[in-house]
This record gives C-alpha cells, structure tokens and sequence, in this order.
C-alpha cells in the first residue's frame, strides 16, 4: 500500500473529516478523495460509509488503523535507519594474518561501540604491505608490527618472538635443524636465522611464508621447527626452549593521513588504554 495514502488515511482519523485531512496534507479535498479512492481499490474494501452528512471508517476502515500506523512506523525506521549510511564510506582496515585471532577481535569490538553505520573491511597482509598501501591510500588504518625503537603509531600490545614445533622434541632428531620461517623482512626471521648462527646451532631453511597459517601448518606436520609471536601460536603447538632468544615487538595501530570519521582521536587514545590493561607477554 501506498505510504502517502496510509498517512492521508490516518490523517482523516485523526481529523474525521476529509476537508480537514487535506489542509493538513497539503492537498485539496478532491485530491485528497482521488487518493482514497484508490487506496480503497487497493485493499478491494470500502473503507468509508456515509452516517447522516458525514463520513465514518467502515469495518474495513477500523480494522486498516492499526495495520497502517505500523506500516508508516516501518517505513519511517527504516528510512532513518538507511540515512545513515548516505555518503558513508566503509573503513578498510589491514591486519596480519598474525593477529586474527588475538588482536584484531578486539580493535573490531572496539569499533563496534561506536555503532558504526558502515562497514569494516578487512585485508590481511604482512606489515611491510600494509604500509605501503596505506601510504597510497589504499587503506584507512592497518595493524602492524613496529620495532621497539620505533614510536610510529597508537600502541596496542606487544609480542614475544618464541620458537615452535610440533612436540618438545621438535627439531632434535637430527644434526641439523629444518626451519619454516615468516619471509626475510619480518624482524623474527632475521633474529632467528642470526641467533641460530652465533649460537653455532646448524640449520636448513626449507621454507619461508608470509602468513602464519603457512608455518604453523608446516611445524604441526613435523617438519620444521618455526620462530613467530606468542600472539599467532596456537593450542596444539609447543613453544620450545634452549634456542636463542628471540625479539619482543609492539603491535601498533597506524592511521591515514585522511582520518576516517570511525577513527577520532579520542577512540585511538581509548583503544590503547583498553590493551595496556591487558598486555600480552606472559
């Protein structure tokens, strides 16, 4: 049913009169008797009866009140609802695969309070790549590992390099250690490969990746060992001892240049409060 007519209808309850209805719709009476002669062609009922020189709701009529204010109630939520998203843009964020599952759940709840009226996109890639397309405009914010003499971005935790295998025995039923390392511009890699070196520790490289998903999957198998933060580790690996020790690094959050509206100071301040509560290295 036709909106305007529902309201016309309402208005002539309201009213009870059709003169009245329409001087407050704005219409003139014949205008407005066209518009409910065809509203009453629409429901297949008539919704008037003449009583005496004036106009009362027939059955129909009476029963059509309710069911019209809930229509015009809908209609009316539901524009004010869509409004918001006019002009908004969705916010696209980057994350590492690293920190699905530890970080990045936070900084969307986080978001979620603000009740966003748009969506967040989200594109997993290595720090160095999250960088570089939020140079070129590419993303609004990313998350990203900083090295700890660094002071670019919002602070959001920090991390623990540790070493992985798929038992306590990993990695020592040879001479020399199989390694499934992160791609050599992650801080982990270079530290690994450089403390297994000083520590006259023999090893092959037999894989690099750049998700963590790759080199967890190749250590669950017991095929090499591997070097990541303690935030990607999962439940069914094991952090191993007597290696050298690895780096600590700070997650960070970095924003554009043009600042997304979901994105305010005053939300990047309180997101790294809400994490130095509950820093992450045991």
């Amino acid at each position: 049913m036709d909106i305007d007519s529902l309201r016309s209808f309402l208005a002539f309850v309201e009213t009870g009169s059709f003169t009245r209805a329409a001087k407050q719709i704005c219409r003139t009476q014949s205008a407005f008797s066209a518009q409910m002669r065809k509203l009453e062609e629409e429901v297949g009922s008539e919704l008037f009866v003449r009583d005496g020189r004036n106009l009362a709701l027939s059955e129909a009529g009476i029963n059509l009140i309710n069911y019209a204010s809930d229509l015009i109630e809908r209609h009316d939520s539901a524009l004010a609802d869509l409004k918001k998203y006019k002009n908004k843009q969705p916010l696209r964020l980057g994350c590492p695969e690293d920190y699905n599952d530890k970080v990045l759940p936070k900084v969307i709840e986080s978001l979620m309070m603000a009740k966003p009226a748009c969506s967040i996109q989200i594109f997993n890639e290595p720090s160095s790549v999250l960088r570089s397309w939020l140079d070129n405009g590419k993303l609004d914010a990313a998350i990203v590992t900083r090295h700890s003499n660094s002071e670019e971005g919002y602070w959001i935790t920090s991390d623990q390099g540790v070493w992985i295998g798929a038992n306590p025995d990993s990695g020592k039923y040879g001479d020399v250690l199989s390694l499934a390392l992160f791609q050599s511009d992650c801080r982990y890699h270079a530290a690994a490969i450089d403390g297994l070196n000083k520590r006259g520790i023999p090893f092959r490289l037999i894989a690099c990746s750049n998700t963590s998903s790759a080199q967890r999957a190749i250590v669950r198998q017991g095929l090499a060992i591997g070097a990541m933060g303690r935030l990607s580790v999962t439940d069914d690996l094991t952090i191993l001892s007597d290696l050298p020790v690895l780096p600590a690094v700070d997650v960070v959050l970095l924003v554009g240049a043009r600042a997304h509206p979901l994105l305010p100071r005053r939300f990047l301040t309180s997101l790294s409060e809400l994490f130095t509560s509950e820093t992450s290295i045991a």
